[in-house]
């Protein structure tokens, strides 16, 4: 069966799964977590082979680190599954009640996209996030993860789905894609797939964006700041800068360019830079930052990269607002953050940054589904329609419109025989 034959019958399918029960949908994934629980070695020996086969081939560090699924991965993503298992039902909201007329009442509800077609990079744990919102949310979904975790993302999807069917879902609920040349083909399933929702490159999500007529939600790169401000708390801000930059480097939240106040300059960076020595970070700062701390050249380029590496940008400002300009200009409006004391500030900062995450005091790798409650996430997006950050059963949901009536005819109004009142309901 081709993609297209597919996806067409997962759009019939996904009315049976948009009606399914919230007690159905959180069962089937109380049944994944137990089954990946009760299969890890399977996943595990999956994973090796994986792992070996970038190991021979030279994979990037960086990119390595993300192929691992173990023991830790296993917990978060359970720990994630039973998270969503705990959240109300997104569907069947109420989102407004209006009354048009005494016998005409209108309601506007939640109700899941339809089918979504997720393209992501080769970390098996987005594979189960994105699963398991796309259940919670009732979407059916086609999934194309990296072919560097083609066994892992075998495996983990063989036990998704048997236990997402045992559980009472349609057996059309999900589709895993393997092949690369399947994505040409997803992207022309326009008649069929409602959202796709690219994770990867800026290279690779424009590359999506320009060859489907499908509606695309998602961001390229990541390119997040720290500005650190003139009345900042040095001694806070330092574990903040370091755990932005080096908790975990190749995710997209990680911070990469950092700000810093001319009238505060001195005084923070030799002790941050022996603090980022110790992390083993690379700091490249312009002549200024130079100046004060043994760093290499920061060059123009390098406030438009995302390193994904343990590499930090450094520049030094004269004002909040030429931090603002430089990060509107080199940013992508992902996440950026304010480091200060001064509340007036922060406000500043937070108005002016054109964002989907901006910050006070606290490390830009806060930017996730399932620290900011939602369970998990599909991924992140920078746009400004539908979804914006990142996206969670909430961006998974769309509305519809339901007007109840007793034999209403526009022509009474037009007339104007009866008359609209337009009276909302709490």
């Amino acid at each position: 069966m081709t993609i297209r034959e597919k996806a067409a019958l997962m759009k019939l399918e996904s009315t049976k799964m948009a009606a399914s029960t919230a007690r159905v949908r959180d069962h089937a994934l109380e049944l994944i977590a137990e089954t990946l629980l009760s299969h890890k070695e399977e996943i595990f020996a999956a994973n090796e082979e994986d792992i070996r086969a970038a190991v021979e081939n030279e994979i990037p560090p960086q990119v390595l680190k993300r192929l691992k699924f173990g023991e830790a991965k296993l917990q978060d993503v359970v720990e994630g599954i039973r998270s969503l298992v705990s959240l109300p039902d997104p569907l069947g909201k109420v989102l407004m009640k209006r009354e048009l007329d005494t016998d005409l009442l209108l309601e506007r509800i939640s109700c899941p996209i339809g089918v979504i077609g997720v393209i992501f990079e080769a970390r098996p744990d987005a594979l189960v996030q994105i699963a398991s919102l796309c259940i919670k949310s009732g979407n059916c979904a086609i999934l194309k993860g990296g072919s560097e975790t083609m066994h892992t993302n075998r495996c983990l999807f063989r036990l998704i789905h048997e236990a997402a069917t045992e559980g009472g879902l349609p057996e059309d609920c999900l589709f895993q894609a393997e092949a690369r040349s399947e994505i040409n083909e997803l992207l022309a399933c326009d008649e069929s797939v409602d959202l796709l929702i690219p994770r990867g490159s800026n290279a690779f999500v424009r590359y999506i964006m320009e060859h489907s007529r499908i509606p695309v939600m998602g961001h390229s790169d990541g390119i997040c700041h720290i500005y650190v401000d003139k009345d900042a708390d040095i001694a806070k801000s330092i574990p903040v800068i370091v755990d932005a930059k080096t908790q975990y480097t190749a995710a997209c939240n990680a911070t990469e360019t950092l700000l810093v106040h001319r009238e505060i300059a001195e005084k923070l960076l030799p002790a941050l830079n022996d603090a980022l020595k110790k992390a083993e970070v690379e700091v490249r700062g312009t002549e200024d930052v130079r100046r004060i701390v043994d760093c290499v050249p920061a060059e123009e380029a390098d406030f438009a990269t995302e390193y994904l590496d343990l590499i930090l940008s450094i520049k030094i400002v004269d004002s909040i607002e030429e931090a603002i300009e430089h990060i509107n200009r080199y940013g992508s409006h992902h996440t950026d953050a304010i480091l200060t004391e001064n509340a007036e500030a922060a406000e500043q900062f937070m108005s002016y940054v054109d964002s989907a995450g901006v910050y006070q005091n606290c490390s830009t790798r806060f930017a996730d589904g399932f620290r900011y409650g939602f369970g998990a996430e599909v991924g992140i997006s920078t746009g400004k329609l539908h979804a914006r950050g990142p996206v969670g059963l909430e961006g998974l949901c769309t509305y519809k419109y339901r007007l109840f009536g007793s034999g209403n005819i526009v022509g009474d109004y037009a007339s104007h025989k009866r008359e609209f009142h337009f009276k909302d309901i709490q």
